[in-house]
């Protein structure tokens, strides 16, 4: 049986989505050149690296695949990742607040990273 060991991103700026990424996950920066930054998680669960790598092309059309994130206090942490630099990808109401979708028995809201790759939060 296979365990998933990594998730990569191709990244225009492997620097900077992968100090945004440790930002948001808590990984630690464990490698970083101008064309490869990798996280590791700071504990043996889950997945043990992120991987960026620098590509010259952004890709195009919607994610087919993307990180789902929890927090305790869902509300605050989408309020610390706009901060960080993601935006929020539905429409959301004047007073800036996000449109929360929702669907067997738990809610989220889609966001994406500096890049555009698209994550949710729960």
């Amino acid at each position: 049986m296979a365990f998933i060991y990594n998730v990569t991103f191709d990244a225009l700026d492997a620097i900077a989505l992968g100090r945004f990424w440790a930002q948001v996950t808590g990984y630690a920066i464990t490698e970083q050149r101008p064309d490869f930054v990798r996280l590791r998680a700071p504990d043996g669960r889950g997945v043990r690296h992120i991987l960026f790598f620098a590509v010259p092309d952004p890709t195009p059309g919607k994610n087919r695949m993307h990180i789902d994130l929890a927090a305790r206090e869902p509300d605050t942490e989408v309020k610390r990742l706009l901060e960080l630099g993601a935006t929020l990808i539905d429409s959301h109401s004047s007073d800036d607040q996000p449109t929360w979708r929702g669907g067997n028995g738990t809610r989220w809201v889609a966001m994406q990273d500096p890049e555009g790759n698209e994550f949710c939060l729960g």
